[in-house]
Order: structure tokens, then C-alpha cells, then sequence
């Protein structure tokens, strides 16, 4: 196997969705219209792309999130829970918990669109470069392969803040690719209405041009 781990961040409260939605929608859980035509948990789709290119898939999320833990487990996947919402957190958390691996595919839960031929790229690319990131439209997206020459950088992380500081200070490879999925995030409810309305086979809209500000490479 490829000894390639995807880090699935799942630990945010998704404060601005629960907002508008109510505070006890939590937004992974979300249904959602995929762009294969299937109707699943926002969550659930993000697993989905991830099967299949990676040797182990580790999903991050607080000990709280019942709904989410249900569904992982539902999902048969390997959990690492932490009582801190920190991206950077989630991030130190999950590179430690799995140190031997020979990279990492940081992904975030809240990206349901993005195709699993996109991630089998990313992660082909980490065999010659130890830091690897799709693009869109020249923007930059997710998910993001790491080498293991980062982990202890990665490993280091705290709060709030993820790894945003790697990506400007080392040099990083960009695969473009023609899949928006790789900007578009679920944020709120009529952002999700949205992006079901663009996806199925239509998601060709420039996520940047329609929600006014960009999304992508949060972590």
C-alpha cells in the first residue's frame, strides 16, 4: 500500500451553519445531493472520495459530536476524538497519533464535492513531492498531501490556526484540476441548496463567483 494516511477534520462546531439552520443542525450530518446523484450526510460524502486512494483514513472530531461519532461508526472508521475545535489542534493531534505514516491527505469534513479521482492524483503526486495542493481555476484547494518530512512541523500545531504558515514558507507543488469540488465547502444552509443545485455532473460554476469570497486551502 501506499502508506499514505487522510487526516478527515470533523471536529469544527460549525458555529455560522447552526446560526441559520438552529443550533442543534449540525451541518456534516447535513443530507446532501452528491455529485454522483446519491443522497447522503454531507460527512459521508468526504469518506467517500477518500476510499480507495489512501492506505488509512482518520477522522478527527470532539468526544461531544454524537451524531458524528454514530455515523462514524456506522461508517466502520478509525476516530481520534479531542475536546478542542483548534484546526491546528486536530492537525497535531492526528500526525502524532499516526507517525509512521509516509504522509498525510488533510482533508475537512464540510467538502462533499470533491471527485475521487482528484484525491488519487493528490496522492500519486506525494510520491515525488512532499507537498502537493489541487488548484482550480488557479486557486487553491483541498485536499492537501503532506510528506512525512513535515510531521514534525504539522505535529507542532495548535489553537485554532492550521497549516496555512507551511504552505506560503515551503515549496509547494499545485496540480490544477477540473474539479470546483475542490473549493466548495457546505457553510451554511442556502450554501449547501447552492452547491446541490450546481453539482450532480453541473458543479462548472466558480464557487468564488457565486458565495463572493473564496473558501479553499483552510487548513
Amino acid at each position: 500500500m501506499n502508506g499514505v494516511c487522510a487526516v478527515l477534520l470533523a471536529a469544527g462546531l460549525g458555529s455560522r451553519y447552526r446560526e441559520q439552520a438552529g443550533a442543534a443542525q449540525d451541518k456534516l450530518l447535513a443530507s446532501c445531493s452528491g455529485r454522483d446523484g446519491s443522497q447522503r450526510p454531507v460527512l459521508e460524502h468526504a469518506v467517500r472520495a477518500l476510499h480507495g486512494s489512501v492506505e488509512r483514513l482518520l477522522l478527527v472530531t470532539r468526544p461531544d459530536n454524537t451524531g458524528v461519532l454514530t455515523l462514524a461508526r456506522r461508517l466502520d472508521l478509525e476516530v481520534l476524538t479531542l475536546a478542542s475545535a483548534g484546526m491546528g489542534d486536530s492537525l497535531a493531534a492526528a500526525i502524532r497519533h499516526s507517525a509512521d505514516s509516509r504522509g498525510w491527505l488533510i482533508a475537512l469534513g464540510d467538502m462533499p464535492f470533491i471527485q475521487p479521482d482528484t484525491v488519487a492524483l493528490v496522492v500519486a503526486a506525494l510520491e515525488h513531492d512532499s507537498l502537493v495542493a489541487p488548484t482550480f481555476r488557479g486557486r487553491r484547494g483541498h485536499p492537501v498531501g503532506f510528506g512525512n518530512l513535515h510531521g514534525l512541523a504539522l505535529a507542532q500545531l495548535t489553537g485554532e490556526h492550521g497549516a496555512r504558515a507551511l504552505l506560503k514558507e515551503r515549496p509547494l507543488r499545485e496540480l490544477p484540476v477540473d474539479d470546483p469540488g475542490v473549493l466548495w465547502d457546505v457553510d451554511t444552509p442556502a450554501g449547501l441548496v447552492l452547491a446541490q443545485q450546481l453539482a450532480g455532473g453541473r458543479l462548472d460554476v466558480d464557487p468564488c463567483a457565486q458565495s463572493g469570497r473564496y473558501k479553499g486551502a483552510r487548513c
